[in-house]
């Protein structure tokens, strides 16, 4: 099920040099797939804000918050912010009982092989992580994934558990462009760490041909 969040985002611009910084707000839609309610009924309410992309440096810069990404470490190793904190919400799952070998065949067979997605499970520690390293719960937290739905659901983990001030990042790193973030590491831009499998290879020789295109 997919659904249109149209919400009113907020943007950071500095203010005057003895003035706090103060968000800006604007209407945009961010289309998202119909995960945790209790996470979409957050962010439209306002209870959690919505920041895109574009707006995040200005957010961490000015309006004081923190990047939380909670990617598995398979896409952090591919690129990532620079000075963020991470705490996966998933992990991979070495279960390797029966049932989950058939069920990770399955997996491998429709999806890892084309996403490169390994088989993963919720992390057990993620809240205990979030706090050892964000014990003041008052922190402004900007909660950050590939695409946004796995940082809707950590915002709505983080908030149940007394997080008061977080923000999510609206459709995720993939919709971030170059320069959204001033210092990004690894190997990959941070728009294409999400991607795997088969796909990540059409995407290097789409990537290759639109750049031949360019220079003919």
């Amino acid at each position: 099920m997919e659904i249109l969040l149209n919400h009113h985002l907020h943007t950071f611009s500095p203010s005057h040099p003895n003035q706090p910084p103060y968000p800006h707000h604007r209407t945009t839609t961010v289309r998202v797939h119909a995960v945790a309610g209790n996470a979409q009924k957050l962010i439209q309410s306002g209870t959690v804000v919505a920041i895109l992309p574009m707006d995040a440096a200005a957010a961490i810069n000015e309006g004081g918050y923190r990047l939380l990404d909670i990617r598995p470490e398979w896409e952090r190793e591919k690129s990532r912010v620079a000075g963020s904190m991470h705490v996966p919400l998933f992990v991979q799952d070495m279960d390797n009982g029966p049932i989950t070998l058939l069920k990770k065949w399955v997996h491998f067979g429709y999806i890892g092989l084309w996403t490169g997605q390994n088989f993963t499970m919720i992390n057990p520690q993620f809240l205990d992580q979030v706090e050892k390293l964000v014990p003041d719960k008052s922190t402004k937290l900007l909660v950050a994934c590939g695409e946004g739905l796995r940082s809707m659901m950590a915002t709505s983990k983080l908030y149940n558990n007394g997080y008061t001030n977080l923000g999510w990042l609206a459709g995720g790193f993939n919709r971030a462009i170059e320069g959204d973030f001033p210092e990004v590491e690894g190997p990959e831009k941070l728009q294409y760490a999400t991607i795997g499998g088969v796909s990540y290879y059409f995407l290097k020789l789409l990537l290759l041909l639109q750049a031949v295109g360019k220079n003919n």
